[in-house]
Parts: C-alpha cells; sequence; structure tokens
C-alpha cells in the first residue's frame, strides 16, 4: 500500500465533517487493518420531553420544516443547539 497522508487537525466537527465530505478517506485511513467493532448496551442518548407551543408558532415551524424537507422536531433540535452554542460563545 502506498504511503498514507496525514490527517489533518480540525478545529471543529463541522470543519472536520467538510474536509471527509470532499477527500477520500482510503489515502488517509489503510482499511485493510481495521476490525469489526460491536458497541453493546447502547443506550439512546436522547429524553423525550413535553413543550407547549402555541398553534401558530407550531405552524410555522412545519412551514420552515417543510421547506427544508425535514421532520420539524429535526428542525427545533437543530435550531435550538445552534442557539446554544452560539450563546456559548458570547459568554
Amino acid at each position: 500500500m502506498s504511503k498514507l497522508k496525514k490527517t489533518p487537525n480540525f478545529n471543529s466537527v463541522a470543519e472536520e465533517r467538510a474536509f471527509w465530505e470532499t477527500n477520500d478517506s482510503s489515502e488517509y485511513v489503510d482499511w485493510s487493518a481495521a476490525k469489526p467493532a460491536t458497541f453493546a448496551n447502547l443506550k439512546p442518548s436522547t429524553k423525550t420531553i413535553s413543550l407547549r407551543l402555541p398553534e401558530g408558532l407550531l405552524d410555522r415551524i412545519k412551514i420552515e420544516a417543510n421547506k427544508r424537507d425535514m421532520p420539524y422536531q429535526s428542525l427545533i433540535k437543530v435550531w435550538l443547539a445552534e442557539d446554544v452554542e452560539e450563546s456559548r460563545h458570547y459568554k
């Protein structure tokens, strides 16, 4: 096998995601040495909550989610995660 390229250091998950979306991992990883992995006893990392929203707001969220072709609950999670991440940078 030819010499593998060195994987760059990434400053964020988004930067790493963008890198792997445009680069072939076989140039950086010797997949012939990969071994199967099992992950026993994995538990969901999510927790169900109840959230009451005004109907008009929920309707607008559903419209935005439809425009993005994604479930409205997923859009709410994305928006919340982005807002929390953004607010952490200002403190």
